[in-house]
């Protein structure tokens, strides 16, 4: 099994990381090179680094739900590769016995040869010169050498398939680490303006609150759920209940509703119909931005509840102030 589609996403991230720091380090290493940032050009860049960071925190989203099917799959293939061992040995003892009864003949060397092959394709080969064993025999030798062959190639698909996703999982941790830090570095940087406001415009983070929309069904319970998290922290990889990321809250919250959905946005953005017109948005629909990085579920009255990153709690938001700008798609479970 190769899913490289994690490990390609976590070193894309991990390239645009860089061009990043890059411009990151303009704003935050003053010198006679570049003048001191403005609290605009601070804001931008942390905007940028929001987005680039909810890319990250799916790569690795996406990764560990990769690691964790990996994982079963190798769980799988080492029960296989059990029953086949013991195919493989009881095989193996009637070729021994084989071997005690040509012992007399003097072609017990190449029996020897075959019990004691490097791999599956030497010993299949040696299998086919013994010319003289009769046919029995000789399907006796051929099954052993087909046992062996699946066995060896059980245990390397299984450990490949492994290994494959513990490096995407570890590369998109980098990934979204890195770009977590300049995010805070950039905080630092913008909390010495005084007229800086390091909250976001129209954002209600309180805790204690209850939906009172007009959503029923299925969506007002997600919606319900949703609301009844605001206050909590975002965590990056977050199911909950102490904390979620973004996707995290709307898995749960739909969960509440009576609808599963899978784990990361960009999966989520293939679960249901999708409304590209935000006016025809109804509470509860998820809406996704740009890059698929981040969604959220519409709570009506041109707000939305999401988590929506490292170092903020669940909150209620305005879309027309930032979210409406990107806005791509919603869709309807």
């Amino acid at each position: 099994m190769k899913n490289t589609g994690g490990r390609r996403t976590a070193r894309r991230l991990a390239a645009s990381t860089g061009i990043g720091a890059v411009v990151a380090s303009s704003l935050l290493v003053p010198g006679t090179a570049y003048a001191e940032p403005t609290l605009e050009e601070v804001e931008e860049e942390i905007e940028r680094l929001n987005e680039e960071a909810s890319a990250a925190v799916e790569a690795y989203n996406q990764a560990k739900e990769d690691h964790e099917v990996a994982e079963a799959r190798f769980e799988e293939l080492d029960e296989q590769v059990g029953d086949e061992q013991e195919n493989y040995e009881a095989l193996k003892e009637k070729v021994q016995k084989l071997a005690n009864a040509t012992y007399q003949s003097g072609d017990l060397d190449s029996i020897t040869n075959i019990l004691t092959s490097d791999g599956p394709e030497s010993l299949l080969e040696q299998n086919a010169d013994l010319t003289y064993l009769s046919e029995t025999q000789q399907s006796q030798l051929d099954e052993f050498g087909e046992s062996a062959e699946r066995l060896f190639s059980l245990k390397d698909e299984s450990e490949e398939a492994l290994k494959e996703a513990e490096d995407a999982l570890e590369e998109a941790e980098e990934a979204k680490d890195d770009v977590e830090e300049k995010i805070a570095a950039q905080e630092e940087l913008l909390a010495e303006f005084p007229t800086a406001d390091t909250s976001v415009e129209g954002a209600d983070d309180s805790g204690g609150q209850s939906y009172t929309g007009g959503a029923s069904g299925s969506a007002g319970a997600a919606l319900d759920f949703a609301y009844a998290q605001i206050g909590k922290p975002y965590i990056y990889g977050g199911t909950g209940p102490s904390g979620y990321d973004c996707s995290g809250l709307t898995q749960a919250a739909w969960r509440a509703g009576g609808v599963d959905l899978p784990r990361t946005t960009y999966s989520q953005a293939e679960v249901g119909n999708r409304i590209y017109d935000i006016n025809a948005l109804q509470p509860g629909d998820i809406m996704f931005f740009t890059g698929l990085s981040h969604n959220g579920l519409y709570a009506g009255g041109g707000q939305m509840v999401h988590a929506p990153r490292t170092g903020r709690n669940i909150e209620v938001v305005g879309l027309a102030a930032y979210w409406g700008g990107v806005f791509e798609f919603a869709v309807r479970p």
